[in-house]
């Protein structure tokens, strides 16, 4: 990305050669193995939601983080929860990205593929503005630091029309003769450099990759996200980008992303095997220390929703208002849920789990 100088970005696919190297082949493999490992074990959770719900929340912050969007776990999760309409702004747009993700996943799993008007509806759902694709020309990206000009995206509407049509047929190609996991290190590299939008186009880009890991069938559900890593390895995503688009450097770029999904997969697999240890602990605990209130649905509840209230447990278990009142302040009495007031409600929180997901990136 030369010195903010005017780029024609090429179509894809790029040169086999370039991208099918000995190096990244093997780092392909690992990767591979790691990803199916992670689809194997995310399929013993007895609910989903308990998984999705953590991961996506934890995703959401990263993601966000990344465009220097900071807030905390507690923070976001009592937004979620409480009555409150007085939101920060800061997490307001990462509760926005978290729906964005869950838009994105309902939309593949409907229609088994993605539209560049998929692309546009996750976008403006994600920055609540339906500016649409730029058509004004004058984007550019500096260097936070020393705002030098680092790259000039596509400035034409219909160039980006036309590359955004190319990137979505080798997005939703089935057949491809590439590795999935290489398809997508290529894929990120362009939607970044076509840049089609005037904000949220890193945001959108990293929803883009979940979506593309579930219509290659190498998860069911979205629990894969490569923020954490790009965060601990900002410098370097940056640094490898621009060299594919200078000089089509391609095999570092690809090595970076296969091993951010290795290393990622990993991660997220302890993060599954703690969860499930936890919940089996808090079923054993409950069982005997409040054994008249015990149910698997409460339990698998306060996992999918950490951060409860009683119009919780009165919707998930069909209860009414005094029956889930009473076990929540049970479970707090045994030390699985601590209480905290916001505004004018009580909130109970799974103390351990949070600590857990805090702890997980």
């Amino acid at each position: 990305m030369g010195q903010g100088a005017p780029y024609k970005l090429s179509k894809l696919p790029p040169e086999r050669d370039k991208v099918e190297t000995i190096k990244i082949l093997r780092s392909a493999a690992k990767a591979s193995l790691a990803i199916a490992e992670l689809k194997g074990i995310a399929q013993t959770i007895p609910n989903q939601k308990m998984l999705i719900n953590a991961v996506v929340l934890q995703e959401a912050k990263d993601s966000s983080e990344i465009e220097n969007i900071i807030t905390s776990t507690d923070e976001l999760y009592e937004a979620l929860t409480s009555n409150k309409t007085q939101i920060k702004s800061e997490i307001k747009e990462v509760v926005n990205y978290r729906r964005s993700i869950f838009l994105g996943y309902e939309i593949v799993q409907k229609q088994g593929f993605i539209r560049v008007n998929d692309i546009i509806k996750i976008q403006q759902d994600l920055i609540e503005n339906n500016a649409g694709i730029s058509s004004t020309p004058g984007t550019v990206l500096k260097n936070d630091q020393t705002g030098e000009v680092v790259y000039t995206p596509p400035q034409d509407k219909q160039e980006i029309e036309e590359l955004l049509t190319n990137f979505i047929n080798h997005f939703n190609e089935p057949e491809s003769e590439l590795s999935p996991l290489i398809n997508l290190a290529i894929l990120h590299y362009q939607f970044e450099s076509i840049h089609p939008f005037y904000d949220g186009n890193g945001r959108t880009g990293r929803i883009m990759n979940i979506l593309y890991l579930i219509l290659n069938d190498l998860l069911e559900i979205p629990i894969l996200y490569l923020s954490s890593y790009i965060i601990k390895n900002k410098g370097d995503y940056y640094r490898l980008l621009n060299a594919v688009n200078k000089s089509e450097e391609w095999e570092n770029w690809i090595l970076y992303i296969l091993k951010a999904v290795e290393v990622t997969s990993k991660q997220t697999i302890a993060q599954i095997q703690s969860i499930r240890e936890l919940l089996k602990s808090t079923i054993s605990q409950v069982k005997k220390n409040a054994p008249k209130i015990y149910s698997k649905e409460l339990v698998e509840n306060i996992f999918e929703q950490p951060y409860t209230k009683i119009e919780y447990i009165t919707s998930k278990l069909g209860v009414e208002r005094k029956a889930a009142s009473r076990y929540l302040r049970k479970l707090k009495e045994i030390g699985i849920l601590e209480s905290k007031k916001v505004g004018k409600e009580v909130i109970y929180i799974n103390k351990e789990l949070i600590t857990l997901l805090k702890k997980s990136h």
